[in-house]
């Protein structure tokens, strides 16, 4: 699992935080899986002392799936490995530049001429 992650960390652009919005690699062993989801919700698990988190994600498969994993902080930011039902797993937001992505464009608006053309107005 460990190798695995190292070759992942030099072929993809990671985030060293995780938040709403971002999209995930996850990785698991058992079932052997390598996939993306959307975070769609970060809340604080009130039935916990220490701070752990519920995430919530949408996996980008088809059908997509909705699930809730309850993770601390180093666990959703790819920070450490973790197991679940005894078997690893690893979870870290994918860096798809997104100040890249904002301001969206503005949309191109035309006005008529006065001799019947189009000309672009800002």
């Amino acid at each position: 699992m460990h190798k695995l992650i190292t070759e992942l960390k030099q072929l993809i652009p990671f985030k060293d935080t995780t938040d709403i919005g971002d999209i995930v690699l996850i990785v698991a062993k058992e079932p052997q899986m390598l996939l993306y989801a959307l975070v769609t919700g970060i809340e604080r698990d009130p039935s916990r002392k220490d701070e752990w988190w519920q995430v919530h994600f949408s996996m980008l498969a088809i059908p997509i799936q909705k699930m809730t994993w309850t993770l601390r902080t180093p666990q959703m930011t790819g920070m450490e490995v973790f197991t679940m039902a005894g078997e690893e797993r690893f979870i870290k937001a994918v860096d798809l530049g997104g100040a890249a992505l904002n301001p969206a464009p503005q949309p191109i608006r035309l006005a008529k001429k006065k001799e019947g053309g189009l000309k672009r107005i800002k």
